[in-house]
């Protein structure tokens, strides 16, 4: 049945009645009324929880040591990713050295997000997928429009990179700001012949990978498909965003002491922090 909006009134009063309606592609708001939350996650520490639908975007401003999942809820979901540092956003996300300083194009647990001044911004504590990408970044209109018909923001297909330029402007920030982008749980591989190659999707329905800030961070998601998937339909499954306070990482952290770059990558954030 098609509400009555003839007037103000009316409009108001439908508007309101819709108070307490609760979707699951919506933020938790307050935090505290988050509903099955993972049992590993004591609930009075999250700050953020939020699912993200095909095409939806999110973006917040999360302090030192705090944990941010990521989860596949239905295992077809693709989480475009941004970083910069909070408190100085000209720092940000630089994966060209992500993947240089630790000899490995492949994300993994264990494995370290890099600025482009050196310094360790988000830690992957964990992760069950091992299916991600720092190789082919975010999709953009020309993309989408040759795939779907249409890319802009406000049709039905709407890009990555576009979604990433509004989570951007609403921190103060610009296109210029968008820096190459990983994305999780769409694995690419290279081949022998150098080519991109995205591994074969098999759907694992609530996997998850787990950051670790190690500075003040401003994380951008858009939940959009990859550009290598060739399916004709505009395919994200649901993603959810829980983010939650945690421990300081000790100076024996494993992460931490794992190599000499990582190691070096952690001191030039202390330093930063503490000098």
């Amino acid at each position: 049945m098609t509400a009555d909006l003839s007037d103000p009134y009316k409009a108001r009063a439908h508007a309101r009645a819709q108070g307490g309606t609760v979707v699951r592609n919506m933020p938790t708001i307050p935090v505290t009324r988050a509903a099955d939350v993972p049992t590993d996650v004591d609930r009075t520490t999250l700050v953020w929880d939020e699912t993200l639908g095909a095409g939806e975007y999110c973006a917040r401003v999360l302090k030192r040591h705090t944990r941010l999942r990521l989860i596949n809820i239905d295992g077809d979901a693709c989480a475009h990713f941004i970083v910069h540092n909070a408190d100085r956003p000209f720092e940000r996300l630089n994966v060209a050295d992500t993947v240089k300083v630790q000899w490995n194009a492949y994300l993994r647990q264990n494995t370290l997000i890099l600025s482009d001044m050196g310094r360790v911004m988000m830690s992957l504590t964990r992760d069950t997928s091992g299916r991600h990408d720092t190789f082919c970044g975010a999709t953009n209109i020309k993309t989408n429009a040759a795939k779907y018909g249409e890319g802009e923001n406000y049709s039905r297909y709407p890009n990555a990179r576009d979604r990433f330029l509004i989570a951007l402007q609403k921190h103060g920030l610009g296109k210029r700001d968008i820096p190459p982008s990983l994305s999780f749980f769409k694995g690419v591989k290279i081949a022998d012949d150098g080519a991109t190659q995205l591994i074969q999707h098999t759907a694992v329905p609530g996997e998850f990978v787990e950051l670790r800030a190690e500075m003040n961070v401003l994380v951008v998601i858009a939940n959009c498909p990859h550009v290598l998937d060739d399916r004709k339909h505009y395919v994200a499954a649901p993603l959810r965003v829980l983010a939650y306070r945690g421990e300081p990482t000790p100076a024996d952290d494993p992460i931490r002491t794992g190599s000499p770059e990582a190691l070096r990558a952690f001191e030039n954030v202390e330093d930063y922090f503490y000098s």
